[in-house]
Protein backbone atom coordinates (compact mmCIF):
# COMPACT_ATOMS: atom_id res chain seq x y z
CA UNK A 1 0.00 0.00 0.00
CA UNK A 2 1.47 3.40 -0.99
CA UNK A 3 1.65 6.62 0.45
CA UNK A 4 -1.35 8.25 -1.37
CA UNK A 5 -3.69 4.94 -0.65
CA UNK A 6 -3.02 5.19 3.08
CA UNK A 7 -3.91 8.77 2.75
CA UNK A 8 -7.14 8.12 0.75
CA UNK A 9 -8.00 5.73 3.79
CA UNK A 10 -7.49 7.90 6.27
CA UNK A 11 -9.38 10.86 4.67
CA UNK A 12 -12.20 8.22 4.08
CA UNK A 13 -12.75 6.96 7.80
CA UNK A 14 -11.94 10.56 9.65
CA UNK A 15 -14.90 11.76 7.33
CA UNK A 16 -17.24 8.63 8.12
CA UNK A 17 -16.84 9.97 12.25
CA UNK A 18 -17.05 13.82 11.36
CA UNK A 19 -19.96 13.51 8.95
CA UNK A 20 -21.83 9.85 9.46
CA UNK A 21 -24.40 9.28 7.03
CA UNK A 22 -26.11 6.61 8.70
CA UNK A 23 -28.86 7.89 11.50
CA UNK A 24 -31.58 6.18 13.72
CA UNK A 25 -33.75 6.70 11.07
CA UNK A 26 -34.05 6.11 7.66
CA UNK A 27 -34.60 8.96 5.75
CA UNK A 28 -37.66 9.77 3.41
CA UNK A 29 -36.92 9.77 0.12
CA UNK A 30 -37.85 12.13 -3.23
CA UNK A 31 -36.93 12.15 -6.63
CA UNK A 32 -37.65 14.93 -8.95
CA UNK A 33 -36.47 14.35 -12.38
CA UNK A 34 -37.10 16.96 -15.44
CA UNK A 35 -37.46 15.78 -19.00
CA UNK A 36 -35.06 17.47 -21.42
CA UNK A 37 -33.52 19.89 -19.16
CA UNK A 38 -30.00 20.31 -19.55
CA UNK A 39 -27.01 20.81 -17.43
CA UNK A 40 -26.93 25.18 -18.40
CA UNK A 41 -30.52 25.45 -17.65
CA UNK A 42 -29.91 26.23 -13.62
CA UNK A 43 -28.42 29.77 -12.72
CA UNK A 44 -26.25 28.24 -10.52
CA UNK A 45 -24.15 26.95 -13.72
CA UNK A 46 -24.40 30.33 -15.31
CA UNK A 47 -27.45 30.50 -16.84
CA UNK A 48 -27.14 34.36 -18.17
CA UNK A 49 -30.95 34.18 -18.96
CA UNK A 50 -32.60 31.84 -16.40
CA UNK A 51 -33.80 32.45 -12.54
CA UNK A 52 -34.03 29.49 -10.88
CA UNK A 53 -33.94 30.07 -7.09
CA UNK A 54 -34.94 26.82 -5.20
CA UNK A 55 -32.41 24.61 -7.40
CA UNK A 56 -30.11 26.95 -6.95
CA UNK A 57 -30.52 26.74 -3.14
CA UNK A 58 -30.28 22.77 -3.82
CA UNK A 59 -27.10 23.52 -5.14
CA UNK A 60 -25.70 25.63 -2.25
CA UNK A 61 -27.14 23.54 0.64
CA UNK A 62 -26.34 20.10 -0.62
CA UNK A 63 -24.24 17.58 -2.22
CA UNK A 64 -23.52 18.35 -6.24
CA UNK A 65 -22.51 15.54 -8.50
CA UNK A 66 -20.91 17.77 -11.04
CA UNK A 67 -19.86 14.90 -13.66
CA UNK A 68 -22.77 12.90 -13.16
CA UNK A 69 -24.28 11.32 -16.40
CA UNK A 70 -26.98 9.80 -17.72
CA UNK A 71 -28.39 8.20 -21.42
CA UNK A 72 -29.05 10.77 -24.05
CA UNK A 73 -32.62 10.32 -24.22
CA UNK A 74 -35.47 9.87 -22.12
CA UNK A 75 -36.73 6.47 -21.64
CA UNK A 76 -33.11 4.69 -21.18
CA UNK A 77 -32.51 7.39 -18.58
CA UNK A 78 -35.20 6.38 -16.48
CA UNK A 79 -34.65 2.57 -17.06
CA UNK A 80 -30.96 2.96 -15.52
CA UNK A 81 -32.36 5.32 -13.15
CA UNK A 82 -35.10 1.94 -11.90
CA UNK A 83 -32.86 -0.42 -12.55
CA UNK A 84 -29.14 -0.38 -11.42
CA UNK A 85 -28.13 -1.25 -14.49
CA UNK A 86 -27.60 0.18 -18.32
CA UNK A 87 -31.09 0.69 -20.13
CA UNK A 88 -30.33 -1.76 -23.11
CA UNK A 89 -29.74 -4.50 -19.99
CA UNK A 90 -33.24 -4.09 -19.17
CA UNK A 91 -34.70 -3.96 -22.83
CA UNK A 92 -35.09 -0.23 -23.48
CA UNK A 93 -33.45 1.05 -26.87
CA UNK A 94 -35.82 3.48 -27.78
CA UNK A 95 -38.30 5.80 -26.64
CA UNK A 96 -41.06 4.28 -28.96
CA UNK A 97 -41.96 1.36 -30.60
CA UNK A 98 -41.93 -1.37 -28.15
CA UNK A 99 -38.69 -0.92 -27.11
CA UNK A 100 -39.29 2.03 -24.59
CA UNK A 101 -40.68 -1.41 -22.47
CA UNK A 102 -38.65 -1.96 -19.19
CA UNK A 103 -38.50 -5.95 -19.73
CA UNK A 104 -40.03 -8.14 -16.63
CA UNK A 105 -38.13 -9.61 -14.00
CA UNK A 106 -35.69 -6.85 -13.31
CA UNK A 107 -36.16 -5.27 -9.57
CA UNK A 108 -37.08 -1.42 -9.58
CA UNK A 109 -35.64 0.94 -6.80
CA UNK A 110 -39.55 1.09 -5.99
CA UNK A 111 -39.95 -2.76 -5.18
CA UNK A 112 -36.56 -2.72 -2.69
CA UNK A 113 -37.85 0.17 -1.22
CA UNK A 114 -41.30 -0.72 -0.69
CA UNK A 115 -39.90 -4.62 -0.06
CA UNK A 116 -37.99 -2.63 2.98
CA UNK A 117 -40.94 -0.68 4.32
CA UNK A 118 -41.23 2.31 2.56
CA UNK A 119 -44.56 3.37 1.29
CA UNK A 120 -44.22 4.34 -2.42
CA UNK A 121 -45.15 6.79 -4.71
CA UNK A 122 -45.49 8.53 -8.40
CA UNK A 123 -46.53 10.93 -10.56
CA UNK A 124 -45.92 12.05 -14.27
CA UNK A 125 -43.96 10.20 -16.76
CA UNK A 126 -43.13 6.81 -16.40
CA UNK A 127 -42.25 6.06 -20.28
CA UNK A 128 -41.12 2.33 -19.57
CA UNK A 129 -44.51 0.56 -20.47
CA UNK A 130 -47.86 1.44 -20.84
CA UNK A 131 -49.45 -1.90 -21.08
CA UNK A 132 -50.34 -3.22 -17.32
CA UNK A 133 -47.82 -5.72 -16.61
CA UNK A 134 -44.94 -2.79 -17.37
CA UNK A 135 -46.98 0.16 -15.49
CA UNK A 136 -45.38 1.55 -12.63
CA UNK A 137 -48.15 0.06 -10.09
CA UNK A 138 -46.74 -2.98 -11.23
CA UNK A 139 -43.30 -2.49 -10.37
CA UNK A 140 -43.43 -1.61 -7.03
CA UNK A 141 -45.46 2.08 -7.26
CA UNK A 142 -48.08 1.95 -4.28
CA UNK A 143 -49.48 5.27 -5.42
CA UNK A 144 -49.37 6.08 -9.30
CA UNK A 145 -50.59 9.40 -11.27
CA UNK A 146 -49.43 9.21 -14.41
CA UNK A 147 -49.97 10.12 -18.29
CA UNK A 148 -48.68 7.78 -20.99
CA UNK A 149 -46.06 7.03 -23.40
CA UNK A 150 -43.39 9.65 -23.37
CA UNK A 151 -45.65 12.77 -22.71
CA UNK A 152 -49.01 14.09 -22.90
CA UNK A 153 -51.01 13.59 -25.63
CA UNK A 154 -48.39 11.34 -27.52
CA UNK A 155 -49.79 8.43 -29.25
CA UNK A 156 -47.15 6.13 -31.33
CA UNK A 157 -47.62 2.97 -33.09
CA UNK A 158 -48.24 0.20 -30.67
CA UNK A 159 -48.77 0.06 -26.86
CA UNK A 160 -46.97 3.63 -26.35
CA UNK A 161 -49.25 6.51 -25.71
CA UNK A 162 -51.10 8.63 -23.64
CA UNK A 163 -55.09 9.49 -23.24
CA UNK A 164 -56.72 10.82 -26.46
CA UNK A 165 -56.57 14.87 -27.30
CA UNK A 166 -55.12 15.54 -24.08
CA UNK A 167 -53.68 18.35 -22.72
CA UNK A 168 -51.02 19.87 -20.39
CA UNK A 169 -53.70 22.09 -18.66
CA UNK A 170 -55.81 20.32 -17.14
CA UNK A 171 -54.82 16.91 -18.41
CA UNK A 172 -56.71 13.67 -18.06
CA UNK A 173 -54.58 11.19 -16.02
CA UNK A 174 -54.04 7.46 -14.73
CA UNK A 175 -55.05 7.56 -11.12
CA UNK A 176 -54.30 4.05 -9.83
CA UNK A 177 -55.89 2.24 -13.35
CA UNK A 178 -58.72 4.87 -13.30
CA UNK A 179 -58.75 8.07 -15.45
CA UNK A 180 -59.19 11.46 -13.52
CA UNK A 181 -59.51 15.29 -14.83
CA UNK A 182 -57.54 17.02 -13.41
CA UNK A 183 -58.10 21.05 -13.39
CA UNK A 184 -54.44 22.37 -13.57
CA UNK A 185 -51.39 22.24 -15.55
CA UNK A 186 -49.71 19.34 -15.53
CA UNK A 187 -46.71 20.66 -13.30
CA UNK A 188 -48.56 21.53 -10.53
CA UNK A 189 -50.78 18.85 -10.71
CA UNK A 190 -48.02 16.01 -10.17
CA UNK A 191 -46.53 18.18 -7.15
CA UNK A 192 -49.62 19.00 -6.16
CA UNK A 193 -50.28 15.01 -6.14
CA UNK A 194 -47.08 13.76 -4.11
CA UNK A 195 -47.35 16.42 -1.95
CA UNK A 196 -50.63 15.71 -0.43
CA UNK A 197 -49.62 12.30 -0.50
CA UNK A 198 -46.49 12.80 1.49
CA UNK A 199 -48.63 14.69 3.92
CA UNK A 200 -50.56 11.51 4.87
CA UNK A 201 -47.68 9.53 4.98
CA UNK A 202 -45.74 11.59 6.93
CA UNK A 203 -48.24 10.88 9.90
CA UNK A 204 -48.09 7.59 9.66
CA UNK A 205 -44.50 7.79 10.89
CA UNK A 206 -43.62 5.49 8.13
CA UNK A 207 -40.64 6.31 5.82
CA UNK A 208 -41.99 7.15 2.14
CA UNK A 209 -40.40 7.44 -1.51
CA UNK A 210 -41.95 9.56 -3.86
CA UNK A 211 -40.83 9.80 -7.52
CA UNK A 212 -41.72 13.12 -9.05
CA UNK A 213 -41.16 12.71 -12.75
CA UNK A 214 -42.15 15.69 -14.92
CA UNK A 215 -42.84 15.71 -18.66
CA UNK A 216 -42.18 19.40 -18.53
CA UNK A 217 -40.48 21.24 -20.50
CA UNK A 218 -40.05 18.63 -22.82
CA UNK A 219 -41.84 19.52 -26.04
CA UNK A 220 -44.45 20.20 -27.27
CA UNK A 221 -43.95 23.81 -25.44
CA UNK A 222 -47.04 24.73 -23.72
CA UNK A 223 -46.93 27.10 -20.53
CA UNK A 224 -49.16 29.83 -18.83
CA UNK A 225 -48.39 33.45 -20.44
CA UNK A 226 -47.06 34.79 -17.05
CA UNK A 227 -44.00 31.96 -16.79
CA UNK A 228 -43.39 32.64 -20.75
CA UNK A 229 -43.70 36.55 -21.04
CA UNK A 230 -40.75 37.74 -19.37
CA UNK A 231 -38.53 35.79 -21.52
CA UNK A 232 -40.24 37.21 -24.49
CA UNK A 233 -40.09 40.54 -23.13
CA UNK A 234 -35.88 39.58 -22.67
CA UNK A 235 -35.83 39.44 -26.23
CA UNK A 236 -35.94 35.38 -26.50
CA UNK A 237 -37.51 34.00 -29.56
CA UNK A 238 -41.03 31.54 -28.23
CA UNK A 239 -40.02 28.60 -28.38
CA UNK A 240 -37.28 29.51 -25.61
CA UNK A 241 -39.23 31.95 -24.03
CA UNK A 242 -41.85 28.98 -23.61
CA UNK A 243 -38.92 26.39 -22.63
CA UNK A 244 -37.20 28.71 -19.79
CA UNK A 245 -40.84 29.27 -18.80
CA UNK A 246 -41.63 26.17 -17.93
CA UNK A 247 -38.68 25.32 -16.01
CA UNK A 248 -39.01 28.66 -13.90
CA UNK A 249 -42.44 26.55 -13.51
CA UNK A 250 -40.80 23.42 -12.12
CA UNK A 251 -38.44 25.74 -9.97
CA UNK A 252 -41.42 27.17 -8.33
CA UNK A 253 -43.12 23.96 -7.24
CA UNK A 254 -39.47 22.32 -6.23
CA UNK A 255 -39.41 25.43 -3.83
CA UNK A 256 -43.14 24.73 -2.55
CA UNK A 257 -41.72 21.51 -1.93
CA UNK A 258 -38.62 22.09 0.13
CA UNK A 259 -41.07 24.85 2.27
CA UNK A 260 -43.66 22.54 2.45
CA UNK A 261 -41.18 19.66 3.90
CA UNK A 262 -40.02 22.58 6.96
CA UNK A 263 -43.18 23.36 8.11
CA UNK A 264 -43.59 19.85 8.37
CA UNK A 265 -40.17 19.57 10.43
CA UNK A 266 -39.30 16.76 8.24
CA UNK A 267 -36.34 18.32 6.07
CA UNK A 268 -33.70 16.65 8.69
CA UNK A 269 -34.97 13.51 7.82
CA UNK A 270 -35.79 13.75 4.24
CA UNK A 271 -32.97 13.40 1.50
CA UNK A 272 -34.29 15.40 -1.76
CA UNK A 273 -32.68 14.73 -5.12
CA UNK A 274 -32.81 16.62 -7.91
CA UNK A 275 -31.75 15.55 -11.76
CA UNK A 276 -32.73 15.57 -15.06
CA UNK A 277 -33.40 12.54 -17.98
CA UNK A 278 -30.93 14.22 -20.70
CA UNK A 279 -29.44 16.76 -22.16
CA UNK A 280 -30.89 20.07 -22.97
CA UNK A 281 -33.11 21.01 -26.66
CA UNK A 282 -32.59 23.26 -29.13
CA UNK A 283 -34.67 25.64 -27.59
CA UNK A 284 -32.16 26.15 -24.44
CA UNK A 285 -29.40 25.74 -26.58
CA UNK A 286 -29.81 28.47 -28.16
CA UNK A 287 -29.42 30.33 -25.60
CA UNK A 288 -26.94 28.95 -23.43
CA UNK A 289 -24.74 26.27 -24.36
CA UNK A 290 -22.56 26.08 -20.83
CA UNK A 291 -19.47 25.16 -22.94
CA UNK A 292 -20.36 21.66 -24.20
CA UNK A 293 -20.98 20.00 -26.75
CA UNK A 294 -24.43 18.54 -27.93
CA UNK A 295 -27.42 18.07 -26.17
CA UNK A 296 -30.51 15.98 -26.25
CA UNK A 297 -29.80 13.11 -28.01
CA UNK A 298 -25.88 13.34 -28.52
CA UNK A 299 -22.91 11.33 -27.61
CA UNK A 300 -21.24 14.04 -26.60
CA UNK A 301 -21.49 15.69 -23.30
CA UNK A 302 -23.75 17.85 -23.51
CA UNK A 303 -26.25 15.01 -24.18
CA UNK A 304 -25.18 13.18 -20.71
CA UNK A 305 -24.39 14.92 -18.60
CA UNK A 306 -26.93 16.71 -16.15
CA UNK A 307 -27.28 18.14 -12.89
CA UNK A 308 -27.41 16.12 -9.96
CA UNK A 309 -28.19 17.64 -6.44
CA UNK A 310 -28.88 15.93 -3.13
CA UNK A 311 -30.41 17.75 0.10
CA UNK A 312 -30.13 15.95 3.16
CA UNK A 313 -30.30 19.11 5.89
CA UNK A 314 -28.07 18.07 8.98
CA UNK A 315 -26.60 15.06 7.40
CA UNK A 316 -25.07 16.10 3.92
CA UNK A 317 -22.62 18.90 4.31
CA UNK A 318 -22.79 21.04 1.15
CA UNK A 319 -19.80 20.15 -1.15
CA UNK A 320 -18.72 19.43 -4.75
CA UNK A 321 -18.40 15.53 -5.88
CA UNK A 322 -16.22 15.72 -8.97
CA UNK A 323 -15.68 11.91 -9.49
CA UNK A 324 -17.41 9.84 -12.61
CA UNK A 325 -20.86 8.89 -10.94
CA UNK A 326 -24.26 8.40 -13.26
CA UNK A 327 -27.98 7.19 -13.39
CA UNK A 328 -27.03 3.92 -12.33
CA UNK A 329 -25.83 4.80 -9.28
CA UNK A 330 -28.90 5.63 -7.89
CA UNK A 331 -30.76 2.35 -7.13
CA UNK A 332 -27.29 0.94 -4.77
CA UNK A 333 -27.09 4.28 -3.10
CA UNK A 334 -30.54 4.66 -2.11
CA UNK A 335 -30.57 0.85 -1.33
CA UNK A 336 -28.16 1.40 0.90
CA UNK A 337 -29.73 4.53 3.12
CA UNK A 338 -32.77 3.00 3.04
CA UNK A 339 -31.66 -0.63 3.77
CA UNK A 340 -33.19 -2.31 1.27
CA UNK A 341 -32.16 -5.67 -0.20
CA UNK A 342 -30.80 -6.24 -3.68
CA UNK A 343 -32.33 -9.07 -5.01
CA UNK A 344 -30.42 -9.19 -8.43
CA UNK A 345 -26.54 -7.80 -7.12
CA UNK A 346 -24.90 -9.69 -9.64
CA UNK A 347 -27.21 -7.93 -12.13
CA UNK A 348 -26.52 -4.07 -10.95
CA UNK A 349 -23.64 -1.92 -12.61
CA UNK A 350 -24.43 1.08 -10.34
CA UNK A 351 -22.51 1.98 -7.18
CA UNK A 352 -23.18 3.30 -4.14
CA UNK A 353 -21.55 6.72 -3.79
CA UNK A 354 -22.76 6.69 -0.07
CA UNK A 355 -18.62 7.27 0.48
CA UNK A 356 -18.41 10.14 -1.89
CA UNK A 357 -21.81 11.72 0.02
CA UNK A 358 -19.24 11.78 3.06
CA UNK A 359 -16.58 12.90 1.53
CA UNK A 360 -15.75 13.52 -2.06
CA UNK A 361 -12.20 12.63 -1.38
CA UNK A 362 -12.83 8.88 -0.15
CA UNK A 363 -11.55 6.34 -1.93
CA UNK A 364 -13.94 5.26 -4.99
CA UNK A 365 -12.56 3.20 -8.16
CA UNK A 366 -11.92 4.47 -11.10
CA UNK A 367 -14.79 3.47 -14.27
CA UNK A 368 -15.96 3.78 -17.04
CA UNK A 369 -19.47 4.21 -18.47
CA UNK A 370 -21.01 3.21 -21.61
CA UNK A 371 -23.82 4.70 -23.40
CA UNK A 372 -25.84 4.49 -26.85
CA UNK A 373 -28.44 6.60 -28.54
CA UNK A 374 -30.05 2.93 -29.82
CA UNK A 375 -33.46 4.14 -31.62
CA UNK A 376 -32.11 1.97 -35.40
CA UNK A 377 -35.25 1.48 -37.78
CA UNK A 378 -37.66 -0.78 -37.07
CA UNK A 379 -36.69 -4.23 -38.29
CA UNK A 380 -32.88 -3.67 -38.14
CA UNK A 381 -30.64 -5.87 -36.61
CA UNK A 382 -28.76 -3.99 -33.48
CA UNK A 383 -25.36 -5.39 -34.34
CA UNK A 384 -25.49 -3.48 -37.12
CA UNK A 385 -25.56 -0.07 -35.16
CA UNK A 386 -22.82 -1.54 -32.46
CA UNK A 387 -20.05 0.67 -33.70
CA UNK A 388 -22.98 3.88 -34.39
CA UNK A 389 -24.21 6.49 -32.15
CA UNK A 390 -21.74 5.39 -29.02
CA UNK A 391 -19.61 6.87 -26.40
CA UNK A 392 -17.45 5.68 -23.30
CA UNK A 393 -17.05 8.42 -20.61
CA UNK A 394 -13.87 7.90 -18.11
CA UNK A 395 -12.79 9.67 -15.46
CA UNK A 396 -10.69 11.74 -17.87
CA UNK A 397 -11.38 10.70 -21.47
CA UNK A 398 -14.53 10.37 -23.59
CA UNK A 399 -14.41 8.14 -26.41
CA UNK A 400 -17.04 9.24 -29.41
CA UNK A 401 -17.15 6.41 -31.62
CA UNK A 402 -13.33 6.33 -32.80
CA UNK A 403 -13.08 10.17 -31.79
CA UNK A 404 -11.23 10.74 -28.01
CA UNK A 405 -11.52 13.80 -25.94
CA UNK A 406 -9.41 14.75 -22.92
CA UNK A 407 -12.14 16.20 -21.21
CA UNK A 408 -9.95 17.61 -18.69
CA UNK A 409 -7.65 20.01 -21.03
CA UNK A 410 -10.18 20.40 -23.94
CA UNK A 411 -14.08 20.66 -21.69
CA UNK A 412 -15.45 21.61 -24.94
CA UNK A 413 -13.98 18.70 -27.38
CA UNK A 414 -12.63 20.16 -29.99
CA UNK A 415 -9.91 18.15 -30.53
CA UNK A 416 -9.60 14.54 -31.01
CA UNK A 417 -6.61 13.11 -29.60
CA UNK A 418 -6.98 9.31 -30.69
CA UNK A 419 -3.72 9.30 -32.69
CA UNK A 420 -2.17 10.39 -29.88
CA UNK A 421 -3.43 8.08 -27.13
CA UNK A 422 -3.77 4.49 -28.80
CA UNK A 423 -3.83 2.67 -25.38
CA UNK A 424 -6.82 4.53 -24.10
CA UNK A 425 -8.47 4.00 -27.20
CA UNK A 426 -8.01 0.40 -27.10
CA UNK A 427 -9.04 0.07 -23.34
CA UNK A 428 -11.77 1.84 -23.61
CA UNK A 429 -12.75 -0.02 -26.93
CA UNK A 430 -12.79 -2.83 -25.16
CA UNK A 431 -14.43 -2.21 -22.67
CA UNK A 432 -17.29 -1.22 -24.93
CA UNK A 433 -17.09 -4.38 -26.53
CA UNK A 434 -17.67 -6.10 -23.60
CA UNK A 435 -20.68 -3.88 -22.48
CA UNK A 436 -22.33 -4.38 -25.94
CA UNK A 437 -21.74 -8.21 -26.11
CA UNK A 438 -23.71 -8.28 -22.76
CA UNK A 439 -26.72 -6.06 -23.57
CA UNK A 440 -27.29 -7.59 -26.63
CA UNK A 441 -28.87 -10.47 -25.17
CA UNK A 442 -31.10 -8.57 -22.85
CA UNK A 443 -32.93 -6.52 -26.18
CA UNK A 444 -36.10 -8.33 -25.73
CA UNK A 445 -38.03 -5.57 -27.50
CA UNK A 446 -36.87 -5.86 -30.86
CA UNK A 447 -40.00 -7.68 -32.92
CA UNK A 448 -42.78 -6.02 -30.49
CA UNK A 449 -46.28 -6.10 -32.26
CA UNK A 450 -46.88 -2.67 -33.40
CA UNK A 451 -50.40 -3.54 -34.98
CA UNK A 452 -52.54 -3.03 -31.74
CA UNK A 453 -54.29 -0.08 -30.21
CA UNK A 454 -52.80 1.60 -27.27
CA UNK A 455 -54.15 0.03 -24.15
CA UNK A 456 -54.59 4.23 -22.98
CA UNK A 457 -56.69 4.76 -25.88
CA UNK A 458 -58.79 1.69 -25.00
CA UNK A 459 -59.19 2.32 -21.15
CA UNK A 460 -59.84 5.82 -21.57
CA UNK A 461 -62.82 4.56 -24.27
CA UNK A 462 -64.29 1.90 -21.59
CA UNK A 463 -64.42 4.48 -18.32
CA UNK A 464 -64.85 7.98 -19.96
CA UNK A 465 -66.79 6.51 -23.12
CA UNK A 466 -64.18 8.36 -25.43
CA UNK A 467 -63.27 7.97 -28.92
CA UNK A 468 -63.36 4.29 -29.98
CA UNK A 469 -59.83 3.25 -29.77
CA UNK A 470 -57.89 3.38 -33.23
CA UNK A 471 -54.47 1.41 -34.81
CA UNK A 472 -51.79 3.58 -35.91
CA UNK A 473 -49.92 0.99 -37.95
CA UNK A 474 -46.74 -0.09 -38.33
CA UNK A 475 -46.53 0.76 -42.11
CA UNK A 476 -47.12 4.72 -40.98
CA UNK A 477 -43.83 4.08 -39.25
CA UNK A 478 -42.03 2.73 -42.16
CA UNK A 479 -42.89 5.54 -44.42
CA UNK A 480 -42.04 7.78 -42.35
CA UNK A 481 -38.53 6.07 -41.25
CA UNK A 482 -38.06 5.63 -45.18
CA UNK A 483 -38.93 8.88 -46.03
CA UNK A 484 -36.29 10.45 -43.48
CA UNK A 485 -33.78 8.61 -44.75
CA UNK A 486 -33.80 9.67 -48.12
CA UNK A 487 -31.89 13.14 -48.95
CA UNK A 488 -33.68 16.08 -49.90
CA UNK A 489 -34.35 17.08 -53.36
CA UNK A 490 -31.38 19.56 -54.31
CA UNK A 491 -29.03 18.25 -51.61
CA UNK A 492 -26.01 15.30 -52.51
CA UNK A 493 -26.17 12.39 -49.83
CA UNK A 494 -23.46 12.15 -46.93
CA UNK A 495 -21.15 10.54 -47.58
Amino acid sequence: MNAHQRRLILATLLAALLFPIASTARPNIIIVITDDQGYPEMSAHGNPKLQTPAMDRMHREGVRLENFHVDPTCAPTRAALMSGRPAFYCGVTHTILERERMRPGVQTLPEALRDAGYATCMTGKWHLGDEKKYRPRQRGFDEVLQHGGGGIGQSFAGTCGDAPGNSYFGPWLLHNGVFKKTEGYCTDEFFNHAIQWMDNQRKTKKPFFAYISTNAPHGPLHVEKKYEQPFLDAGLNGSSAKYYGMIVNIDNNLGKLIDQLAEWEIERETLLIFMTDNGHTGAGARVYQGGMKGGKGSLDEGGSRVPCLLRWPGTLEPKAVNRLTAHIDVLPTLAELGEATLTQPDEVHGKSIVPLLKNPDAAFEDRMIAMHRGRWAIGENPDNFKNTNFAVRGERWRLVGPALYDMEADYAQTTDVAGKHPEVVAKMSAFYDQWWTGARKHMVNEDGNLDQPNPFHVMFHEQQNGPEPKIISKDRWMAKASKKAKPKKGKKSAK
